[in-house]
């Protein structure tokens, strides 16, 4: 008997699509995130995004800040707020790793994207040095130069 498919509704992952062009990623942390009931229903419906969302540390927690998932369709009055200020939960010596990463300075915490591991939202957060407008432009170039090989070496193979 073949293995059931997986359910594409129930694999729902939110990608941060800026967060590779505007960021060096360094280092990545898998963190749990304290949601509301409705509020996994939403990510779950694929109802979220993460693109202007960022982590802060305050008084030895990190929280996640701008992460929009929206208000539950079949909620009711007792919605979440679609902005609200979200917990991230790591082990204490991640977070303090984080922190003085953080204040150190010149880096930001990232989320690069939100997915379920079994029945838990997870968040891949990332620890990154800004871009500046000519290193982006350097990763067009390269990516286009990429592009351009592939393309003649295909060319090449088929003739």
């Amino acid at each position: 008997m073949p293995a059931p498919k997986p359910d594409p509704v129930r694999h729902t992952e939110i990608r941060n699509a800026k967060a590779r062009h505007d960021y060096f990623v360094e280092e990545k942390f898998e963190a749990g995130i304290a949601l509301k009931g409705t509020e996994v229903k939403s990510i779950r419906a694929g109802r979220a995004q993460i693109n202007d969302a960022f982590g802060r540390a305050s008084k030895g927690e990190l929280w996640l800040f701008n992460a929009h998932i929206e208000a539950y369709a079949f909620g009711n009055v007792n919605n979440h707020d679609p902005r609200r200020t979200r917990k991230l939960l790591l082990h204490q010596h991640q977070i303090r790793k984080i922190t003085q990463a953080l204040e150190a300075g010149g880096r930001a915490l990232v989320p690069l994207r939100m997915y379920f591991k079994d029945a838990l939202v997870k968040v891949e957060i990332a620890l990154c040095a800004g871009k500046k407008l000519y290193d982006k432009r350097d990763d067009l170039k390269r990516r286009v130069e990429t592009r351009e090989l592939d393309k003649a070496l295909t060319y090449r193979r088929s003739h």
